[in-house]
């Protein structure tokens, strides 16, 4: 706690201390429900502006369809590796909320606020903006794909800086244990985002429609109502979060330092994940526009239910280690692990279901009625139906190292499984000349059954007890608050 008076700690909002004490299950429940129904609603605006794009934008083979998923699978390469300065905040600010110490929590996320917005405007901007006609031509995109994915891409690049702080205030709410915040945070940007997307592409009165860069716009603008709320909840104490009083433009190179330490490697992951995923959709391009198409809705869209779910799941193992290790209750933060895994694996059996038998169903909300798209799409939900038991648990067990302050395991799991094993495969067939689209649905499912078995391999072996996160940067005074938490009991 910080040298305040009573009363005005008492106005402050207080921390949630139910995330650190009593029944695990519940503690999970009531942190992972509201993170995971972020992730759904986040997600959602993507799917939307597919399936608007695929029944109002006419393109042969559904090529602006084609165009969205190759635009946004290189746009998530910027993402991620900003959102690696997002990661080590997240494990920071875990950390400091176990410890109850609200100086060090708002230093962490001003810090992470300015590295953020000043890697994406000076650096992640111009360079996408200038390399987005190579990357088409890299992803072996069809003249029909490149007229609409240049224009959408390059914006995505240039004005996502709101969609940036939007995500960075949702996972600090998240990490600091106001994860219902993030969700009411959610919901709003999405219905903002949502009515910006279906009038753009359609267009409504007077506004004309402007087609698939509508989906763009909705994107980066539909969030800025909800960050300006955001940082209104903070900045009037009706959040656990609170901005340090010295503000400076000048980074404090103590705090960028630990954040990097520990979100590079998650960067460094996202990046070659996306990379791998470039290559891979080159791959699939060899099969035509139908094959890319097919692999953006099925992969990218309906298969994000799964990956939605997994990230939100992974998201609560990540603040539950993290503040039950800041707590000193190690144990109980590995205990949760294991019971966020066994949702995520009866949230995917649901989804596999529909997945195995009412693939042309789902396939017909995105128009992909026609031949040979509907079987290429038939095919690869069939091999997914299956793969998302192992994408959910391994996401569990990646979150508990990740908060834990280990993101190095995780990292080099993903690139073995994702790029040596995917990619590894696919070139062996390659060469072999025997390279078929359901080969290659079968290297999806051989990378995810792997990375199940090494990231569960490496949380058992608990590399995670042994890093270290420094949190003795003090409050503004100078002075490093003590914590309120109780030592960690023998046993659990």
């Amino acid at each position: 706690m910080t040298n305040r008076p009573a009363g005005q700690e008492a106005a402050l909002k207080q921390f949630d201390e139910e995330l650190v004490s009593g029944h695990i299950l519940r503690s999970v429940w009531k942190l992972a429900w509201p993170i995971v129904v972020l992730q759904v609603i986040n997600g959602s605006n993507q799917l939307v502006g597919h399936a608007l794009v695929g029944r109002y934008v006419s393109s042969e083979e559904n090529a602006a369809n084609a165009a969205i998923g190759i635009s946004w699978m290189y746009f998530l390469v910027m993402v991620v590796f900003v959102s690696s300065f997002m990661q080590g905040m997240n494990v920071l600010i875990a950390r400091f909320s176990g410890k109850r110490d609200r100086d060090s929590i708002g230093r962490v996320v001003y810090q992470t606020c300015l590295a953020s917005v000043g890697l994406h405007v000076l650096i992640m901007a111009p360079l996408g903006y200038f390399l987005t006609p190579a990357l088409l031509e890299f992803a072996q995109a069809e003249p029909a794909v490149r007229e609409y994915a240049q224009p959408y891409m390059r914006f995505l690049f240039t004005c996502s800086a709101p969609m940036f702080l939007n995500f960075l205030l949702h996972n600090a709410f998240q990490s600091a244990g106001e994860p219902k915040t993030a969700m009411v945070l959610g919901v709003l940007s999405t219905a903002t985002n949502l009515i910006l997307t279906v009038v753009l592409i359609i267009g409504f009165g007077p506004i004309p429609s402007i087609g698939v860069m509508g989906a763009a716009v909705g994107i980066c603008f539909g969030g800025v109502p909800t960050m300006c709320i955001g940082f209104y909840l903070i900045i009037s104490g009706r959040s656990v979060i609170r901005l340090p009083k010295r503000k400076s433009i000048v980074p404090d190179w103590a705090i960028v330092r630990e954040i990097l330490r520990i979100g590079l490697p998650t960067g460094i992951q996202s990046v070659m994940l996306n990379i791998g995923g470039a290559i891979l959709i080159r791959y699939i391009g060899e099969f035509g526009t139908s094959a890319q198409s097919a692999y953006t809705i099925c992969y990218m869209q309906l298969f994000a239910f799964v990956t939605w779910v997994s990230f939100g799941v992974r998201g609560s193992t990540a603040t539950l280690m993290g503040q039950n290790i800041g707590a000193g209750k190690t144990e109980r933060g590995k205990s949760a692990v294991y019971v966020a895994a066994a949702l995520g694996l009866v949230w995917a059996g649901i989804l596999g279901t529909f997945y195995f038998f009412f693939a042309e169903q789902l396939l017909s909300v995105f128009n992909a009625t026609e031949e040979p798209l509907l079987t290429y799409g038939t095919s690869l939900l069939g091999f997914l139906a299956f793969s998302g038991f192992f994408v959910s648990s391994a996401l569990a067990f990646t979150g508990g190292m990740q908060g834990a302050g280990d993101t190095i395991s995780p990292m080099v799991i993903a690139v073995l499984s994702q790029i040596v094993i995917l990619l590894g495969l696919c070139e062996i067939f390659s060469r072999l000349d025997l390279l078929s689209l359901n080969l290659i649905w079968t290297a999806i499912l051989i990378s995810h059954v792997s990375r199940f078995t090494m990231s569960f391999g490496a949380f058992q072996w608990g590399r995670w007890r042994r890093v270290s996160v420094r949190t003795d940067y003090g409050n503004e005074s100078g002075d490093v608050p003590p914590t309120d938490a109780e030592p960690e009991p023998a046993t659990e």
